[in-house]
């Protein structure tokens, strides 16, 4: 059964309105036919750097731990690339059958400051081909990508 989990930093900072949030999307969309990561959009917003930061529920309903080293994350809009950055988190492990949410940072020297950054999309490009599609931004929508983008690691 899925279970969802917050990091412990999470714990301690996150607001009763934002754990309430999560916990109702979580409801929402935890139960999935699929056996892949998927990842449920919560939100977007710029720090006072000029970060952006895209507020993601990963969901892991495999039977092996979820790892991000070195993925290389695109947040695109409308089909143009608003930021790219790859990503070392040996903090992010999405242990199995686990939902967590996450917040992806974009270095403001990653944007393209032309482009709007609200309600993109997240995608994990793999080896400059063919990206996965890993998150959409708007009405609660979804999408599944598989377990082998994420260096997915067996838990004994």
């Amino acid at each position: 059964m899925q279970q969802l989990q917050f990091e412990s930093s999470w714990k301690k900072t996150i607001s009763p309105k934002d754990q309430q949030h999560i916990e109702q999307v979580f409801l929402e969309t935890k139960q999935t036919e699929e056996n892949r990561i998927n990842f449920t959009a919560l939100w977007e917003a710029k720090n006072h750097k000029g970060d952006l930061l895209v507020t993601v529920l990963i969901h892991n309903p495999t039977e092996d731990a979820a790892i991000f080293l070195s993925k290389r994350l695109q947040y695109v809009k409308d089909d143009e690339v608003i930021a790219t950055h790859t990503f070392t988190l040996p903090s992010l492990v999405v242990e199995q059958h686990t939902s967590m949410p996450w917040t992806f940072i974009f270095p403001n020297e990653s944007l393209n400051h032309d482009a709007t950054w609200k309600k993109g999309k997240l995608k994990c490009i793999k080896n400059k081909s063919a990206s996965a599609l890993v998150a959409t931004y708007g009405l609660g929508l979804r999408l599944l990508v598989p377990p082998k983008t994420f260096g997915l690691n067996r838990r004994r």
